[in-house]
């Protein structure tokens, strides 16, 4: 590499690499290279009253306004190259799907730029290492390798976070089903219709699992078939048994079942589920305790 380019140093070459992503980057963000879309432009026209700006709305951080600068605002800096991983991902539909499974509020859109963010401070991390590398003799090419590598790193890095998003919320919904089923069951042994019970136990809980009933109550007053919304309630979930639960009461609900009877067998297959992971949850505790404690006893 040095016999074919006996002026260039790796230093050099690897700033003038930064230097050029970070002009191309910045290229992007010009308002003339990157248009904004059709609502953006009559926003103006249509809006009753000005709004101020966003980045120096109260409760923003400095945080937030800089990721406000860099996402996926009209005029943001990675915008563009969000627009292009969403129309070009093979995974989208999947992602979005997790996303509304995760509980985020935030569009495929938004989590692309992240994504592109993450990338990008990914490969900043594999250019430090491949500077370090470099002035300890390892190869250039051999060191450049770090970059695309730190890339793709902090990509997945941000598709893995948005993976325990979702097991957590899962989490937390299997934790709320038992007793969100038992509230179900004693509303309607009360008296009270489908839709009652719903808004009943929707408007007496807090949580993950309350809050998709009040969204599922939601539909299902704007003119949706309860049976339908609750097919959506089970689509935005990934925990299979909420989703069996979900399914059941649709079933009893579109056929005419008994619905108290039906609710209160659910809840109890719910009950028995609850136990059951505990036991499983507690058998491997107690086997990572003893590993523990194995590895801390002296030979």
């Amino acid at each position: 590499m040095s016999a074919a380019l006996p002026g260039l140093s790796p230093t050099g070459a690897a700033l003038g690499l930064l230097a050029g992503a970070g002009l191309w980057l910045a290229l992007l963000g010009v308002p003339a290279l990157a248009r904004p879309r059709l609502d953006a432009r009559l926003a103006p026209h249509l809006r009753d009253q000005p709004r101020g700006s966003r980045l120096l709305a109260p409760g923003r951080t400095p945080a937030s306004a800089v990721a406000r600068l860099l996402g996926t605002a009209p005029g943001g800096l990675l915008s563009p190259l969000a627009r292009l991983a969403v129309r070009h991902s093979p995974s989208s539909a999947a992602v979005a799907r997790r996303l509304q499974q995760a509980g985020s509020a935030a569009t495929l859109e938004h989590h692309r730029a992240e994504q592109v963010l993450w990338g990008v401070a990914g490969a900043g991390a594999g250019l430090l290492l491949a500077l370090a590398a470099v002035t300890r003799g390892t190869p250039l090419l051999a060191a450049a390798t770090l970059v695309p590598l730190g890339a793709a790193a902090g990509v997945l890095a941000r598709d893995q976070a948005l993976t325990r998003a979702v097991r957590r919320r899962e989490d937390r919904l299997l934790a709320e089903l038992p007793t969100v089923a038992e509230l179900l069951a004693l509303a309607v042994g009360a008296g009270e219709g489908a839709v009652g019970a719903l808004d009943r136990v929707a408007r007496s809980c807090r949580g993950e699992l309350a809050g998709e009933l009040a969204t599922t109550l939601a539909d299902a007053r704007s003119g949706t078939p309860l049976v339908q919304a609750l097919a959506r309630l089970g689509e935005r979930t990934s925990a299979e048994p909420l989703a069996r639960f979900v399914a059941g009461v649709a079933v009893a609900v579109e056929r005419g079942s008994p619905l108290a009877e039906v609710l209160a067998a659910q809840a109890a297959d719910v009950r028995q589920l609850a136990r059951r992971r505990l036991v499983e949850t507690g058998g491997r505790k107690e086997l990572l305790m003893v590993v523990t404690q194995v590895r801390r006893t002296p030979s």
